[in-house]
């Protein structure tokens, strides 16, 4: 699934056909039939269907669920990527009792956020994947949040400027610090599990009555 910054590329991409009317359709969709959807206006795009436009102009949609919507879906306040992220809401959830790795993956407080942000967020903040929210410190639970909106801006300024994406921890045998990686497939009891990479140096998990600090830059 393509995480906050790719869809956000595409969306930039394809904004320019919003406001303009389809005039013929072509591809296939096992949920909605193409053919309905000539002479409609394309009011927005969230980010196998192909939408032709007065303009001379089309769009692609391949590999991708479609559904009928009267109205946005995606939350301004909880998408990663938007000015109107609500941090404060993002914060609450994140201090919840369970593993941290659970939280960021949960898009009802981070839209967009996917596996890569999550784990390179973790390391840069030097938080183990399964501290538990509720004994992080306040400051540390605020140096997470800015490590996923810092990380998740500069993968899609990459990504505009055709640059390759920087990784950390991600998929790696070491980290930058010349450690070991650990790597285990997380998620909740009965949920999706995903893989996960951390740093056991950089990333300790402490006691539960050792307050946590972030500790990397």
């Amino acid at each position: 699934m393509p995480e906050g910054p790719s869809v956000r590329k595409f969306h930039h991409l394809v904004s320019s056909f919003v406001g303009q009317q389809v005039v013929r359709t072509g591809g296939s969709s096992k949920k909605l039939c193409p053919d309905g959807l000539q002479a409609l206006w394309l009011q927005d795009t969230q980010v196998r269907l192909v939408l032709h436009f007065g303009g001379g102009g089309f769009l692609a949609f391949y590999n991708c669920q479609m559904s009928w919507s009267s109205s946005p879906v995606v939350k301004p306040a909880c998408d990663i990527l938007s000015e109107k992220f609500h941090r404060g809401q993002a914060l609450e959830a994140l201090g919840q009792a369970q593993p941290v790795c659970y939280t960021l993956l949960d898009q009802r407080y981070f839209s967009g956020l996917g596996n890569i942000i999550k784990n390179e967020a973790l390391y840069r903040a030097g938080i183990h994947p399964l501290a538990l929210g509720s004994l992080l410190s306040p400051s540390c639970l605020e140096a997470l949040v800015d490590h996923v909106v810092e990380f998740s801006t500069d993968w899609l300024q990459d990504k505009f400027q055709g640059k390759h994406q920087h990784t950390q921890i991600y998929q790696k045998e070491q980290c930058p610090a010349g450690h070991q990686v650990m790597k285990e497939a997380l998620g909740p009891p009965g949920g999706f599990q995903r893989l996960t990479w951390w740093c056991p140096h950089c990333q300790p998990q402490l006691s539960p009555k050792e307050p946590e600090q972030s500790q990397l830059s």
